[in-house]
C-alpha cells in the first residue's frame, strides 16, 4: 500500500499499498496547489544553457526527444510546461504523448544549485501536485537552492491519463469488501476486477501497455535532458524510490544526487512484499493504539490488546452493517479499511483517526469516509486524479503475479500471523492482477545501479507502507547505496520533524556531503 495503501481497494489492495495514500491526506490538509495558485510573489527565474553533453541521446532515433526545449509558461507563482515522449521507446518514430510538468523556481537564484526532480509515489500520484506543494512539503533550504520540478508520470494526472471505469463505477469498486466472506462476495470481487481490466483496455487505447516503471524512468531521462542537466538530481518517496532505483539501473552515468525516501525493496517477490506491508500496517496500528492508551481516556479501551480488539470488532460490525454518512453514502467495510489505514501514514494524522474511530463507534461513518476519499483523491463527488486506476496498471505491468481465487484462503493463515487486523485483506490482495489484458513492453531488470555515484536510501523504523527492512535491502542491493535511518512513526522520513534526518538529506542534495553508511537519527 505503499502511496501507497491508497491503494486498491479491495482486491488490489496490495497494489495500492505501496506509495501514495499519504499524499491524498496531505492534499486534504494542505489543499492542492498543482496549478500554481500560490499568493507568494513570483521568484526570479534563472535561465541557463544546457550543460555539456546533457542532450546527448542514447540512440539516434531518440535525438529529437533529447533536443527538446521546454516552453515554460507562468501559472500562479510557478511555471507549467509539457514534454513529448514516445509511447513505445522501441519505436521512437511512432505515437507520442505529452507529459505534464510543473516547476517551482528556486527561491534564491544566487544560491541555485540546479533542478531537483521529485516523485511522490503511488504509483499513480501526480508529480505536479507534489511539486506544487513544495513550499509546504520541503524545507526552505531545498526550495531556496533548487528549481523543484514535478511531472505526472505517463498514464497519470494530466499526462495521457488512463481511464478504466466511470466515476460512479469506480466509487462502487472501491467500496467492495476487500476480504470476501462467502462465495457471492468472492464472485462479485472477481467479476468487478475483470470489468476493471476490460475497461482499462477499452478506455485507454494502446498506452495501457506502456506505463511501466522502466518507461517512466526513460521519460525522466528525457526530462533531465530538456532541463539542461548533465546529471539528474532526484528525490523520490515510496514508489518513487523504485522509480529512482530503476533510473539508476538504466542510466547509472546520469545519476547525480539521489534521495530514495521510504524505500521499496525492488528485489522482493510480490507475495513477500504483501506480507511485509501487512506486518508494517499492523505495527503502525499497534503504535497508534499504544499512544492512545498512554494518553489516557482512550475510546478504544484500557490496554493495547483491548484497543486492537475494539478496532477488529468495529470492522466486523461494519462488514455486517455499513454505517451511514453525512453525504448519504454508506461506509462499507472496504471504505472503512482505507479510512483506518490512511492516517497511519503520518503520526500527525493520528488525531484524525481518533475522531474517525470515535464517531464510527457511535454509529457515524462520516469521518472514516472522508479519510477513505482522501486516499482515493475523491472530493465533492469527483476524483481529482486517476491515481486509483493508474496504480493497478503500473503495478501489474511491472509484475503481473497473482493467485487464483480458490488459492487465497490457503494464504490467509500466514498473513493473519503477521497482521491479525488486516491479514485477510492483504491475502485477498494477492488476487490483484488477475484479468489484466495487456503485457509489459519491458523486460524485468536486476536492479543494482552499477557505476552510479552514492545514492542515499532512507528508511523509517515503523513505516507502515514501506517497512524499514526494505530500505536496508535496497541500500544493500544498490552498488552505491548509503543507508540513513530515522527512528520514528509514519511513511517517509524527510520533513517529518527529525532535524538529524532533514539536515543530512539537505547537506547531501545541496553540498554533496554523503552521510556515513548506517547513520541513525
Amino acid at each position: 500500500m505503499s502511496r501507497t495503501v491508497r491503494v486498491v481497494v479491495v482486491a488490489l489492495v496490495v497494489l495500492a499499498l505501496v506509495g501514495s495514500g499519504w499524499l491524498g491526506v496531505m492534499y486534504l490538509l494542505l489543499g492542492d496547489d498543482s496549478d500554481g495558485g500560490s499568493a507568494d510573489p513570483s521568484p526570479t527565474v534563472v535561465t541557463t544553457s544546457p550543460a555539456e553533453g546533457a542532450t546527448d541521446a542514447p540512440s539516434p532515433g531518440l535525438a529529437p526527444y533529447y533536443s527538446q526545449q521546454i516552453d515554460w509558461e507562468t501559472c500562479g507563482s510557478d511555471q507549467c510546461g509539457t514534454l513529448t515522449v514516445p509511447v513505445d521507446y522501441r519505436e521512437p518514430g511512432g505515437e507520442t504523448i505529452e507529459l505534464n510538468l510543473l516547476k517551482v523556481p528556486a527561491g534564491d537564484p544566487e544560491a541555485r544549485v540546479g533542478s531537483l526532480v521529485v516523485n511522490p509515489g503511488g504509483p499513480g500520484a501526480p508529480g505536479t501536485s507534489y511539486a506544487g506543494q513544495a513550499r509546504q512539503v520541503f524545507r526552505e533550504p531545498l526550495t531556496q537552492a533548487f528549481d523543484v520540478v514535478g511531472f505526472d508520470p505517463r498514464g497519470t494526472g494530466r499526462s495521457a491519463p488512463l481511464d478504466c471505469l466511470p466515476d460512479d463505477e469506480l466509487t462502487e469498486f472501491l467500496a467492495l469488501d476487500p476480504a470476501p466472506d462467502d462465495a457471492v462476495e468472492e464472485q462479485k470481487l472477481v467479476d468487478d476486477l475483470a470489468d476493471f481490466w476490460q475497461g482499462c483496455a477499452e478506455r485507454s487505447d494502446t498506452l495501457v501497455g506502456h506505463v511501466t516503471t522502466a518507461e517512466t524512468a526513460r521519460d525522466m531521462d528525457v526530462l533531465r535532458a530538456a532541463l539542461g542537466e548533465a546529471s539528474l538530481y532526484y528525490l523520490g518517496a515510496s514508489y518513487g524510490t523504485k522509480l529512482g532505483a530503476t533510473y539508476a539501473e538504466l542510466f547509472p552515468d546520469r545519476v547525480g544526487r539521489f534521495v530514495l525516501d521510504g524505500a521499496v525493496d525492488v528485489g522482493l517477490p510480490s507475495r513477500a512484499q504483501s506480507l511485509g506491508q501487512a506486518r508494517g500496517f499492523e505495527v503502525a496500528l499497534r503504535a497508534y493504539v499504544e499512544d492512545c492508551v498512554e494518553k489516557g481516556d482512550c475510546v478504544l479501551g484500557d490496554s493495547v490488546e483491548e484497543g486492537l480488539d475494539t478496532i477488529s470488532e468495529l470492522i466486523d460490525d461494519i462488514d455486517a452493517e455499513p454505517l451511514p454518512t453525512s453525504d448519504g453514502r454508506e461506509l462499507t467495510v472496504g471504505s472503512a479499511f482505507y479510512g483506518i489505514v490512511t492516517p497511519l501514514y503520518n503520526r500527525d494524522y493520528w488525531r484524525l483517526l481518533d475522531q474517525g474511530l470515535s464517531t464510527a463507534l457511535e454509529g457515524d461513518g462520516t469521518t472514516l469516509m472522508l479519510l477513505a476519499d482522501a486516499y482515493a483523491s475523491r472530493e465533492g463527488g469527483r476524483y481529482l486524479d486517476n491515481s486509483t486506476e493508474a496504480i493497478y496498471a503500473i503495478n501489474c505491468l511491472d509484475d503481473p503475479y497473482y493467485v487464483e481465487p480458490d488459492e487465497v484462503e490457503a494464504q490467509v493463515p500466514a498473513f493473519e500471523k503477521v497482521s491479525p487486523t488486516f491479514g485477510r485483506v492483504f491475502a485477498w490482495g494477492l488476487l490483484n492482477c488477475k484479468g489484466i489484458e495487456v503485457a509489459s513492453s519491458e523486460q524485468p531488470l536486476d536492479i543494482r545501479g552499477e557505476g552510479a555515484p552514492p545514492i542515499l536510501v532512507v528508511g523509517t523504523t515503523r513505516d507502515p507502507a514501506t517497512p524499514y527492512e526494505w530500505a536496508v535491502a535496497l541500500a544493500e542491493r544498490l552498488e552505491s547505496g548509503v543507508l540513513l535511518t530515522r527512528d520514528g512513526d509514519g511513511h517517509t522520513a524527510y520533513n517529518a520533524g527529525n532535524e538529524c534526518i532533514d539536515t543530512a538529506i539537505e547537506d547531501y542534495l545541496i553540498d554533496g556531503v554523503v552521510p556515513d553508511d548506517g547513520t541513525e537519527c
